[in-house]
């Protein structure tokens, strides 16, 4: 049953945005306090415009949207998708861009989300950031999750470029050269895949970052409420879990998530346990929440290589 769920874990991420596409909840407006690295200028607030300051607000990590944390977002009308099934490469060719160039190129500013979903992410920062030197490139798993963010009223291909990657595919490329990104951002993705394939995932991530450029990561914290509340028979390896739609998540440690990053080459800037009480007085319950998140950065002395 574990390799049904590697073989086919296209099929139920895909079954999970078509079910999910329309489902009401928020973008996560909590990232500019977490990640100002995200926002316009460290020396500025984004969080703005009616935006929650707190971290623990609806919009936050905790609320209604906990199911797989990659929330989605209601676009408030029904959109009929044929499916994406094209590389990077063909996309690339039909954008006429040339050989020694790629979408972005001439960007000051580069961000790439790794298991973007809908857009929960990319959505803030392009309407946050209006820095004219700002390029962002997302990627997911799922072929309707990119089709969701591509035909999204605010996608606009002149800033963004929204591709499908499978981040555990090691003859996937990636639509940048190596030492050129300024932050790569994976929230309630690494999870999402088999333990034994995380290594080397990060480590190819890694070296598309720019020295100086920072890798930034919110996820499953050991000892979750979720981890917790799973059944005896979810459980198909160690802290690794099977949810009832098919698609999987792990639970950290501080410790290994550390070990990953500094194997990638990277070095620790930030590396915290966010601990939540959740109180269901109804049923006299109290449990926690437990993320982990985590800054990594590139050495300024390393290889561009």
């Amino acid at each position: 049953m574990p390799v049904d769920y590697e073989i086919n874990a296209h099929k139920y991420w895909n079954d999970f945005y078509k079910i999910h596409e329309n489902g009401f909840f928020k973008d996560r407006h909590w990232l500019f306090t977490e990640f100002p690295e995200l926002a316009p200028s460290q020396n500025q607030n984004p969080v703005k415009s009616g935006m929650p300051e707190s971290r623990s607000s609806e919009g936050g990590p905790g609320s209604a949207a906990e199911q797989h944390e990659r929330s989605w977002n209601s676009f408030g009308h029904e959109t009929q998708l044929p499916p994406v099934q094209e590389s990077v490469a063909q996309q690339l060719s039909r954008l006429d861009i040339g050989a020694d160039e790629f979408p972005g190129c001439s960007a000051t500013y580069r961000i790439l989300e790794v298991g973007c979903g809908v857009g929960n992410t990319v959505f803030p920062i392009l309407q946050t950031n209006n820095d004219p030197g700002l390029f962002v490139y997302c990627c997911d798993f799922s072929s309707t999750a990119v089709e969701l963010v591509q035909t999204h009223p605010e996608y606009d291909p002149s800033r963004c470029f929204a591709f499908i990657h499978d981040l555990c595919d090691e003859t996937q490329s990636y639509p940048v050269p190596g030492g050129t990104l300024d932050v790569i951002i994976l929230i309630f993705v690494l999870s999402a895949i088999v333990p034994d394939k995380m290594q080397k995932a990060i480590s190819r991530l890694s070296r598309l970052l720019r020295p100086g450029g920072m890798m930034l990561l919110r996820d499953y914290g050991r000892y979750d409420m979720a981890q917790l509340r799973f059944k005896k028979g979810q459980c198909l390896s160690g802290n690794f879990y099977v949810r009832g739609d098919g698609t999987r998540v792990y639970f950290f440690t501080q410790d290994e998530l550390d070990t990953l990053f500094t194997t990638a080459g990277l070095e620790k800037v930030q590396n915290l346990v966010d601990r939540r009480l959740q109180v269901n007085r109804g049923k006299q319950l109290t449990m926690y929440r437990v993320w982990i998140q985590c800054k990594y950065r590139r050495p300024l002395l390393s290889s561009t290589s």
